[in-house]
């Protein structure tokens, strides 16, 4: 059972085609993130579940009813928008309980469910205030209080820490995990922040020009990548032009294609299949390469730039058939100079092998 189902959406503007062959399935309680550049058109579907824009082929389903034609106000999801949109002449407590208002309940019941929203979210000591008293980050939570407080079957969150700094970003990406744990409500995500998708979600649906690309928990979607655009979306990814050339007790034997020849182990999951002989791409994440010599992978480099990131260093170095690698140096690891020659090494079951596109 899915508490939201997409079934082949598209949506068109005249000759554009924002969101084609669309299939997706939130499952009850679940935080399912929609996670892809500008343009992409994941708020575009966002706003199809909301019932604010109408699909232009497919349907949507919601608890297994078929809401497509469903007027937005005939839907119980509620919406959280990076713009806050709290109304700047009403307290908090009036901006929480503006829905329930709507919904014709009981003032006694109105300030019962708007104080526990507020408590949800840390803010009953400040139900008296204006927004223009709030900082931001009070405010979004704020706009959360409010669209949870009508207790919604589906949360819709559209990219609702863009506009915050850094350090309030991740303090609310915990904040925001933890109400919607709570109340263990089916939860659509979207953002184009790759760590706050990794760091929050259940699932991840990775998206381009309009479809999905790989939906997965956030390990399988980083670990193992089905595709050249995933793997570079998600993180950074090393890659090297290889041919395969043998199976062993569950590794494939991969030997480069460009510069002197190296052969290298790649353990893969079970259901991955490569032929003897087919040209693939080898991935590494930059954290997988140790700067150590020995192993069942390890070529030499030439270290190119160090560049300093406080609690790490990346390190951009050349190998051997001219190709430009990535590794990251934690704290206490000696960092190379700039020219000097320095092997890395990864182990098997540490990369990854995907077919060329």
């Amino acid at each position: 059972m899915s508490d939201v189902k997409f079934e082949k959406v598209e949506k068109r503007y005249g000759a554009h085609v924002a969101v084609r062959d669309f299939d997706l399935e939130v499952r009850p309680g679940e935080f399912l993130t929609l996670l892809g550049p500008s343009g992409c058109g994941k708020t575009t579907c966002l706003r199809m579940v909301a019932g604010f824009i109408a699909p232009s082929s497919g349907r949507i389903l919601m608890a297994g009813r078929d809401v497509t034609a469903l007027p937005a106000y005939r839907r119980n999801t509620a919406m959280v928008f990076q713009s806050y949109a709290l109304f700047p002449h009403l307290t908090v407590a009036d901006n929480v309980a503006f829905g329930l208002e709507v919904r014709g309940l009981s003032r006694a019941e109105r300030d019962q469910r708007t104080q526990e929203a507020l408590r949800l979210v840390r803010l009953d000591q400040l139900s008296d205030r204006y927004p223009a008293s709030l900082s931001g980050g009070q405010r979004q939570r704020v706009a959360l209080a409010r669209a949870v407080v009508i207790r919604p079957d589906v949360l819709l969150l559209d990219e609702p820490l863009a506009a915050l700094d850094l350090k309030l970003r991740e303090e609310l990406q915990v904040e925001i995990k933890r109400v919607q744990s709570a109340l263990n409500i089916t939860t659509l995500f979207v953002t184009h922040d790759q760590g706050e998708a990794l760091s929050m979600s259940d699932r991840v649906a990775v998206m381009h020009d309009g479809h999905i690309m790989q939906v997965d928990p956030p390990e399988v979607l980083y670990e193992r990548p089905s595709s050249r655009y995933v793997a570079n979306f998600v993180g950074r990814t090393n890659f090297i032009s290889v041919v395969v050339r043998g199976k062993e007790d569950g590794r494939y034997n991969v030997e480069t294609l460009n510069g002197p020849k190296a052969v290298f182990a790649v353990q893969v999951p079970p259901h991955a299949k490569f032929a003897i002989g087919e040209q693939c791409l080898l991935g590494v994440r930059p954290e997988h390469f140790s700067l150590a010599d020995g192993g069942a992978n390890a070529i030499d480099v030439k270290v190119r730039n160090v560049t300093y990131f406080g609690n790490v260093r990346y390190i951009d170095v050349e190998g051997p058939g001219g190709e430009t690698f990535t590794a990251l140096a934690r704290p206490g690891d000696v960092v190379p100079s700039p020219g000097a020659t320095v092997p890395i090494r990864w182990r098997p079951e540490s990369c990854f092998l995907l077919k060329h596109e």
